[in-house]
């Protein structure tokens, strides 16, 4: 199974910031960035993906330049209740 990164892409607040962002994204050609889910309407300006890729360089590489230092990339895990019991009694956070 691949790595699954969160991607979330900051942008200026304000109808013609988010717009502008919004067009650079889905002009990019990437089919990744045109199924972005958007915070906008909710005053949180940013755009989010999950995919799995090989790396968070390679997560990076897919939003457009522009955008780059507004962005993180963030590994997601999943546990299963044995891992967290096994990791508590361990002592490990």
């Amino acid at each position: 199974m691949m790595p699954r990164f969160l991607i979330e892409v900051s942008h200026d607040p304000g109808p013609a910031e988010c717009t502008q962002a919004i067009k650079v994204l889905l002009r990019s050609g990437s089919h990744f960035l045109t199924h972005a889910d958007w915070g906008c309407k909710d005053g949180e300006h940013k755009a989010w993906m999950i995919l799995e890729l090989d790396s968070k360089q390679e997560a990076l590489q897919i939003v457009p330049s522009d955008f780059r230092a507004r962005t993180r990339v963030i590994l997601l895990h999943t546990f299963t209740l044995e891992q967290v019991t096994s990791r508590a009694e361990r002592g490990v956070q």
